[in-house]
């Protein structure tokens, strides 16, 4: 036997409710993971056209890697040395200790990435994302809502 929802007294929806709408949340989700990777193809891009504005290069040491970032360290012909806290982008293939060429924005040199590589890498993975969850998200919400009319 399973415990009756609390009533909407205290904030929550009711068993009713949530399956006459339940297609439309897991729309609503569907879109909102849609709009991040959009969201964050734009940020790429962006930050890609501050450090096409002004382009330095540079050859770089990767000091660590982990599954959210890869550090490296490079110095600036002013003789400057940067190791970005956010650190590299693109940083596909690269091991500790791997010299790589680095392109970075001279106005901010904690900007950084990875030379000939450019946000257009981030296409196919957020293209793969996106249509992974329309592809789940679209017969589920039709299911839902075939199932609450019925």
């Amino acid at each position: 036997m399973t415990a009756p929802l609390p009533s909407r007294r205290f904030g929550l929806v009711s068993r009713g409710w949530l399956r006459r709408h339940a297609h439309r949340v897991v729309l609503v989700l569907a879109g909102l993971v849609t709009a991040l990777v959009l969201v964050s193809l734009a940020g790429a891009a962006r930050d890609d056209a501050a450090i096409d504005a002004s382009t330095g290069q540079a050859t770089a040491e990767v000091l660590s890697t982990s599954g959210s970032r890869t550090v490296v360290r490079f110095a600036t012909p002013d003789g400057e040395v940067y190791a970005p806290e956010q650190g590299v982008a693109y940083p596909s293939g690269l091991m500790v200790g791997q010299p790589v060429r680095v392109e970075y924005a001279t106005a901010d040199p904690d900007l950084v990435r990875v030379a000939g590589r450019s946000w257009v890498v981030g296409l196919r993975a957020g293209g793969l994302v996106i249509g992974l969850v329309w592809v789940l998200a679209a017969p589920l919400a039709w299911w839902l809502r075939h199932r609450a009319a019925g």
